[in-house]
């Protein structure tokens, strides 16, 4: 059995260094990056069991992207293989204020979007302690609408918990159109990850850090809540409680993939200790900050390490 199995979209990303340009670049750095591949790589990097599920194209780009995933230790045997299809791409511009980054997306009919359920190993995704998907994944497509729905549906049957990142992308479907998908999929939720910008976008709850995390509650029936707020770190309701997690001082190379470490760390200590909340918030905000401190989508570090900046983050992290 898997401590934790995740299916979504990955692709290749492209980018470029502040201050040059997209369109002069004369060099790009690949990293392969997908939020549930991001989740399952950090997640099995604190040495858990884990497996990303998903469809990948069987030419060099589609072994990259593996070979990314198997130094991580996540096993790919749900892995759909198409023989004609195509990785997405995005190209991402990073830059320094007054600018803002800029992102190119180029998924359109890749291997991800064409994903059936029948392309699914169910036995591989339920054979789990938890499973997590994000918003992102039902919006890609028609067809990965009804792949996440199967999904939860099968863990609910099966009586497997499941997390869900809601992960807004504007770009993708309108905040509407996920508010009608997600809520429904959010009910009994073990974990829902939702940044305080995504619960006004999304669920139209606003104010205090609090009252998000009580609308958040209210609105989705989820049995525990993360929201995410930026430099301010994180909070959560534990189904009895709300507890906080201060950010921890870092120098920011790399946005990319933060808040998908800071969900693979909650999980991780979350599924440590169910009734303690708390540690696994600050297990997340350790993660996040690795993550920002380094360059790609996919964290790489050791269970030392983290373990090493638990202790050492001491009173930094605010309980």
């Amino acid at each position: 059995m898997f401590d934790l199995t995740t299916l979504g979209e990955i692709m290749l990303r492209l980018s470029v260094s502040a201050g040059t340009r997209l369109e002069s670049a004369g060099t790009l750095a690949a990293y392969p990056g997908g939020a549930e591949a991001n989740v399952a790589a950090a997640f099995a990097r604190l040495g858990n069991r884990c497996a990303w599920l998903g469809a990948l194209p069987s030419n060099p780009l589609g072994q990259l992207v593996a070979n990314s995933l198997r130094v991580a230790g996540v096993d790919l045997r749900g892995v759909h293989w198409e023989a004609t299809g195509r990785l997405g791409t995005y190209y991402v511009e990073f830059a320094a204020p007054p600018r803002s980054i800029q992102v190119v997306y180029d998924r359109a009919d890749s291997c991800a979007a064409r994903m059936q359920p029948a392309d699914v190993d169910w036995d591989i995704l339920l054979d789990t302690r938890l499973f997590h998907i994000t918003g992102i994944t039902p919006a890609v497509s028609p067809s990965c609408h009804a792949i996440t729905q199967e999904a939860i549906s099968r863990a609910r049957r099966a009586g497997v918990a499941f997390s869900l990142d809601i992960n807004y992308r504007g770009r993708l479907w309108t905040t509407a159109e996920a508010a009608a998908t997600l809520r429904p999929l959010a009910e009994g939720a073990a974990l829902l990850f939702c940044s305080s910008g995504d619960a006004g976008r999304v669920f139209g709850i606003y104010g205090s850090p609090e009252e998000v995390v009580r609308g958040l509650v209210a609105a989705t029936g989820a049995q525990r809540i993360v929201t995410t707020l930026g430099a301010d770190g994180a909070i959560a309701w534990d189904g009895s409680q709300i507890v906080r997690a201060g950010a921890l001082p870092v120098t920011i190379l790399d946005r990319l993939g933060a808040g998908d470490a800071l969900a693979a760390g909650v999980i991780h200590g979350f599924l440590q200790a169910p009734m303690d909340l708390s540690r696994a918030l600050r297990y997340g905000v350790v993660l996040a900050a690795l993550a920002l401190s380094q360059h790609g989508d996919m964290l790489i570090t050791t269970p030392t390490e983290v373990e090493q900046l638990m202790i050492a983050a001491g009173e930094m992290i605010v309980r």
